[in-house]
């Protein structure tokens, strides 16, 4: 089995340190990608620190995955060597459930498989994510990189910004339609990016209508931020 090195936890005060371990050989169905970007979610400092409880350690986590396809089972027809490939929050599903033919994999019935603190379908061993060298994962799950994307900037893609587009493409979300993003995190440049391409408009501009809130900004009122406009309302409300 292929050697691999990453950055784990090994317990909820640990820290991360230095991680050897080995990834599964292909199957047939396999792609293996030498990892060059993984992004920094801020659910990763949750898990690693086991903050929702049920953190399995050691814990190598990421999922925000950028880089190089250097292998590939016989069964894959989508993927080369060489191609540059991604890969979210998920790794594995039963693929046969009514939630996975429609395309809700996430919500699979016979449970889902994470990028890492997950089970092996197969084998029931811990999953380990991207923040390590190599990664080997089910072809389905494998998603391409647009000729001409720079990839260092890719990686959010794989988390905020699926969390952010989604909920707009199952809405229609179109001209005249205005956007709330909650909070001044990582979700909000990838919703006012994902709105423009929607075509989203809001308020009395021309300009996309995006405003992202959050608490507390002066004692315990709330902040709206109209992003794209540099206008500021403070104390509008109480959230």
């Amino acid at each position: 089995m292929p050697k691999a090195i990453g950055y784990a936890a090994t317990a909820a005060d640990s820290g991360m340190s230095a991680f050897h371990f080995e990834r599964r050989a292909l199957r047939p169905d396999d792609v293996r990608i030498d990892i060059l970007f993984c992004g920094v979610c801020h659910s990763d400092l949750h898990t690693a620190r086991n903050d929702w409880g049920g953190t399995i350690y050691p814990c190598c986590p990421g999922h925000e995955i950028v880089g190089r396809v250097s292998a590939v089972g016989p069964q894959v027809r989508r993927f080369r060597e060489g191609d540059m490939a991604a890969v979210g929050c998920l790794v594995d599903s039963c693929m046969d459930c009514d939630q996975c033919r429609k395309g809700e994999e996430q919500l699979c019935r016979n449970r889902s498989t994470g990028t890492y603190n997950g089970k092996d379908r197969i084998t029931g061993e811990l999953t380990f994510g991207g923040y390590s060298d190599h990664i080997v994962v089910r072809e389905a799950f494998v998603l391409k990189i647009p000729d001409g994307m720079d990839i260092a900037r890719a990686a959010p893609l794989l988390c905020a910004g699926i969390t952010t587009w989604s909920p707009l493409k199952k809405w229609n979300a179109g001209p005249g339609t205005r956007l709330g993003v909650a909070g001044l995190g990582r979700p909000w440049p990838h919703g006012r990016q994902a709105g423009r391409g929607s075509g989203l408009r809001g308020h009395r501009h021309h300009g996309l209508g995006v405003q992202a809130v959050r608490r507390p900004c002066a004692g315990r009122e709330a902040c709206a931020v109209v992003i794209g406009q540099g206008r500021h309302a403070r104390g509008a409300q109480r959230l």
